[in-house]
């Protein structure tokens, strides 16, 4: 819910969709501006797994920074993890650093723009999010890349 201002003594209608569904977004973005956006049903070990495999798939070797997430850090990530040592290295964001984080920094930015919308479905909302994040990444990547390679100097 975002605040708006209303007439005083008018009641405030909300719509909404009446649905608890939910989508959980795994987001890579490259150096060079390449991106990889997911949406998956769940948020666990062997889901994340799956997204390394989509990483690997598409940047064959690579160095992954993510937050210190239960799911980042189970046993069965640390075994993928050694099994393909040679192209993937997992690294940890600093405890309570999302500055440092660009992917963070798309979530806070697109959260207030596409939230702020109804949707008639969650398939509606789910598309706007890949539609969104897909424009803002490839348009607005130098400024953000920017941003986060001044925090870290």
């Amino acid at each position: 819910m975002r605040r708006k201002w209303i007439v005083r003594q008018k009641r405030r209608v909300v719509t909404v969709a009446g649905s608890h569904s939910k989508t959980i977004i795994f987001g890579a973005l490259s150096s060079d501006g390449k991106q990889l956006l997911r949406h998956h049903d769940r948020f666990d070990s062997q889901t994340f797994i799956r997204y390394l495999e989509q990483v690997r798939k598409k940047f064959k070797k690579f160095v992954i920074f993510v937050d210190r997430a239960t799911q980042h850090r189970s046993r069965v990530v640390l075994e993928y993890q050694h099994r393909h040592e040679d192209g993937i290295k997992i690294e940890y964001f600093p405890v309570g650093s999302p500055e440092f984080n660009a992917v963070e920094q798309w979530w806070k930015q697109g959260k207030h723009k596409i939230l702020s919308n109804y949707y008639l479905n969650f398939q509606s909302l789910r598309n706007m999010i890949s539609q969104y994040y897909r424009t803002e990444i490839q348009f607005g990547y130098q400024k953000v890349s920017t941003k986060v390679h001044e925090l870290m100097l």
